[in-house]
């Protein structure tokens, strides 16, 4: 314990959480979740509801659900193996090991490196969905298409989180490697952890119990179960807690599997957890983001994670290194984010003694703003934003166009009341949710205005 004291017996049992999870659940309108603990070397399991409401199929702890976006901290861990092996290099433009990469400009094509995607700092507009089939050069396809999309960013200018700068880093690990994204995650990760409910594909997600996604207020059953096997490298890999964690427990000790192999140096593992940029957002995830982790403090203590959002399904981890501790947390729909602030603040106070960082909530007494000049168009490719004055405040009414809005038509085209916090940052709550979400604006060195709204930057067009 980090206050030097023990917790009692009884907030610790797998039956108590097992309690919180089920009974949080039901407050969040969560219709499954499943739930796991490393504390100290020791993992606790519990799942709750369904992992499919339309088929009566229940939720186990051994049920698959899709970590999404954790999965870039996977992708991290095997590309900073490499460059261990001096296969990578964190500095070199891509261009010098990827020859047959060509972005929107030669700006990027030169000056993007493998920091600049860890980091989510390489201004590649970052959700970019590109379908290129089922076949194992899906990846490479994906990559060729990127001259086409336009940037978002100036490179290192600012922070936006980057799905495509993902895939493109997967293209590079099968490029320098030989070895198919998929596979690679086989031979460098899941293997050698030992997991044995770990996978990538649908094909392989049929041989479990797989949990679906469930969209809207009050959740239903997603019309599509997963992404194309392009984002694989950014968010495909599906998965329970306790593999989940097997992975955590990887960077915990210092880049050692639980056989004492060493699959990533402790240099890289701790480089992967320090600050690399501060967010221009430090209210939603974190206020930094390392290679590959998104970092924060925690009543005084380090604590780094990531998230993921699928169709329907959201996942969630941190880990408390100085408390040896890691949670997991994996759900398909509903207020996944205040199931994951209220069942996370309870688990690090009792079995940490920390207190989590309180989320971002409108100003009880704002003073008077000037909103003329947050009011326009913002946007980049998949997303449209645009401020508007609404009852004296301000709105903020967001479309998706990209290539994911047929599969989210039930979040399609969504409008959020304003709420000021302090200059430059307001608030606003999804419909059927408890957290407020941070909406940021601010300017580029150049002077360029942005929104900074869900970790990505958006330009103001109009």
């Amino acid at each position: 314990m980090t206050d030097g004291t023990e917790r009692t017996d009884s907030t610790t049992t797998a039956g108590h959480w097992a309690a919180r999870l089920a009974e949080l659940s039901a407050r969040h309108s969560v219709p499954g979740a499943n739930l796991g603990i490393l504390h100290r070397g020791r993992v606790t399991e519990a799942a709750t509801g369904w992992a499919n409401s339309g088929t009566g199929i229940e939720a186990t702890t051994d049920t698959l659900f899709q970590i999404g976006s954790i999965s870039k901290v996977w992708t991290a861990t095997v590309a900073m193996a490499l460059v261990d092996e001096g296969v990578l290099d964190l500095d070199a433009p891509l261009v010098s090991v990827l020859p047959e990469l060509r972005l929107a400009n030669e700006e990027l094509t030169r000056g993007v490196t493998l920091r600049h995607l860890l980091t989510h700092t390489s201004g590649i507009d970052g959700d970019v969905f590109f379908d290129t089939g089922r076949g194992d050069d899906c990846l490479e396809k994906f990559t060729a298409l990127l001259a086409d999309v336009a940037p978002n960013h100036p490179v290192d200018a600012t922070m936006s989180y980057c799905n495509a700068g993902f895939t493109l880093l997967g293209r590079v690990l099968e490029y320098v490697t030989g070895v198919q994204w998929d596979e690679l995650m086989r031979e460098r990760l899941f293997r050698p952890l030992g997991l044995t409910h770990t996978v990538t594909l649908p094909e392989e997600a049929l041989r479990f119990r797989a949990a679906l996604g469930h969209l809207g207020d009050p959740p239903a059953p997603a019309p599509q179960w997963g992404l194309m096997r392009s984002a694989g490298p950014a968010g495909l890999i599906s998965s329970t807690p306790r593999d989940v964690l097997a992975f955590a427990r990887l960077h915990l000790r210092g880049g050692t599997a639980e056989d004492g192999t060493a699959l990533l140096s402790d240099k890289s593992v701790t480089a992967m957890q320090t600050p690399q940029v501060a967010l221009p957002d430090p209210y939603l995830l974190g206020d930094h983001w390392g290679l590959g982790w998104l970092l924060d403090t925690w009543d005084g203590h380090p604590v780094y994670g990531h998230d993921g959002g699928t169709i329907g399904q959201s996942a969630f981890l941190r880990v408390l290194p100085d408390a040896d501790l890691a949670i997991c947390l994996l759900t398909n729909g509903g207020d996944t984010m205040g199931l994951y602030r209220a069942l996370f603040a309870e688990i690090a106070q009792e079995l940490a003694g920390v207190t989590m960082r309180p989320g971002v909530e409108p100003a009880t007494d704002p003073a008077p703003a000037d909103h003329e000049g947050y009011l326009g168009v913002y946007e980049r490719r998949g997303v449209r934003m645009e401020v508007v004055t609404r009852d004296g405040g301000l709105a903020l009414r967001q479309r998706n166009t990209g290539e994911l809005a047929a599969a989210l038509e039930a979040e399609a085209e969504v409008e959020f009341a304003m709420h000021p916090v302090e200059p430059g940052v307001f608030a606003v709550q999804r419909p059927g949710t408890t957290v407020w979400l941070p909406t940021v604006f601010y300017t580029l060195a150049d002077g360029t205005p942005y929104l900074h709204f869900g970790a990505r930057a958006t330009p103001k067009v109009g």
